[in-house]
């Protein structure tokens, strides 16, 4: 059995794609890889076909993940092959969730901060660093490494059920 689980963000050039490379990281490191798949994709088309944006490239590089993308835009017709569907802010989720085919599907979107127990959970959002500078996209990155270690022990504990 292979668990599925996509991140998604709004074009999936900055914290859809940070978010997978860091996730998969996690799932290489705990000896999953073969058990988990990971991928992304953004709630709007608007940069589908493009790289991730140079400064994630960069962020996820100097932290030693994998860096390759190619952005698209999340489908309606996935939920039926997705265990997890890990949305990146408020707004995702509830596109995400009006886009479900049934509540059942819904209830497979999350939000990724929900996974980290030090985050306040009034506000679970990893805000979009598009219009920042590097420094926005470092934030970005540690509040994706923070939950990804959460994230990873659900995923364990579901592969185990």
């Amino acid at each position: 059995m292979t668990f599925r689980v996509c991140f998604v963000c709004t074009g999936n050039i900055c914290r859809s794609p940070m978010a997978e490379h860091v996730f998969r990281s996690r799932v290489r490191e705990a000896g999953l890889a073969g058990l988990v798949e990971v991928d992304s994709a953004g709630t709007d088309g608007w940069h589908e076909g493009d790289g991730a944006d140079p400064r994630t490239v960069h962020v996820l590089r100097e932290a030693g993940h994998g860096s390759g993308h190619t952005a698209r835009q999340f489908r309606r017709d996935w939920f039926d092959r997705l265990d997890l569907v890990v949305a990146l802010d408020a707004g995702h989720l509830r596109t995400l969730r009006r886009l479900a085919p049934t509540p059942q599907d819904a209830e497979k979107v999350r939000l990724l901060r929900s996974f980290d127990p030090s985050a306040d959970p009034d506000d679970l959002d990893v805000p979009d660093p598009y219009y920042g500078d590097t420094a926005g996209f470092e934030h970005c990155l540690k509040l994706v490494e923070a939950a990804s270690d959460g994230l990873l022990d659900a995923v364990r504990a579901r592969l185990a059920a």
